[in-house]
């Protein structure tokens, strides 16, 4: 068994598609279905079913899928040690980041690192908060980003900035001209929410309980995965959302949704904050990008 062989693995089960496998991993298809099949008949087990023109995971092939990404992402790490001791940051720098943070925080931070180190190369995904609590959690990351609160005694946090949420409303809201909104008036509208697990959640369920509410006692009309989903369905009318005034910056003065800072309340603040493991060895890349962070 090779690292290879459990890439290309890994690959193909995601995909369950040998043909989409070999074009993301820059392959020829038989280069991908002979290593698969080398795997097969080195362990005499079968990974994947053949079913007409297409492929599906065995229980062997899915068990065998955490066992394979801890096996790289500890293979990641030791490459990441190696190069360490190179003159300056260089190899592979693995980064987890919720939403905002990642759309609206760190491509500045992350062009300035490039240029500055050219020998280093940058994964980023973008996430919500608990699954990049995961991703560094089980090695897939050298650093996670944050937005919203995470129990785990495990990761160390490190909180480099803060923002705040606004009350955005669709164009039109018959709120929009209210000073301070009351607990009556959150009932009577319908809400646009972010997805459990993102940091802006946990920050609108912290201020609906200064509200005296909860999520129950709002009319949800949908959670969505990310701010651009939200934004879209604001434009359909007559919602009403929380959003971080980071994202709404992008918009320009004026344009979009109506925008209120909350005053009938505490203010929503929230810290963004680094996740590193103390147990992993922190690379100069990683270094560097905390620096940046915190400067």
């Amino acid at each position: 068994m090779t690292l290879d062989q459990l890439r290309i693995f890994l690959k193909v089960a995601e995909t369950c598609h040998v043909t989409r496998a070999a074009r993301a991993l820059n392959m020829t298809q038989s280069a991908v279905s002979a290593a698969v099949q080398a795997l097969e008949s080195q362990h005499r087990v079968k990974l994947f079913d053949r079913v007409g023109r297409g492929i599906a995971l065995t229980e062997a092939g899915r068990s065998l899928i955490p066992a394979a990404r801890a096996v790289l992402a500890q293979a990641e790490t030791a490459r990441g040690m190696l190069d360490d001791f190179s003159a300056s940051p260089r190899g592979h720098l693995r980064l987890s980041a919720s939403q905002t943070i990642a759309t609206y925080v760190l491509p500045p931070l992350l062009i300035r690192l490039r240029r500055s180190f050219p020998a280093l190369e940058i994964t980023l995904r973008d996430g919500n908060t608990d699954s990049v609590a995961r991703a560094v959690a089980e090695g897939h990351a050298d650093i996670g980003l944050i937005e919203g609160p995470v129990e785990r005694a495990d990761l160390h946090q490190r909180v480099f900035a803060r923002d705040e949420l606004q009350l955005v409303l669709s164009p039109g809201h018959p709120l929009a001209d209210c000073k301070a909104l009351t607990r009556d008036d959150y009932l009577s509208t319908p809400w646009l929410l972010r997805e459990p697990g993102s940091g802006t959640r946990a920050e609108t369920e912290a201020h609906l309980r200064q509200m005296g509410l909860s999520v129950a006692d709002l009319q949800v009309i949908l959670e969505l995965p990310s701010n651009g989903a939200i934004l879209s369905g604001l434009a359909a009318g007559g919602c009403a959302t929380l959003m971080s005034d980071r994202a709404l910056a992008t918009l320009g003065p004026g344009s979009g949704p109506i925008r209120r800072p909350i005053t009938w309340a505490g203010p929503p603040r929230r810290g963004f904050a680094t996740l590193t493991h103390p147990q992993r060895h922190r690379t100069r890349a990683a270094e560097a990008l905390l620096d940046l962070l915190a400067s």
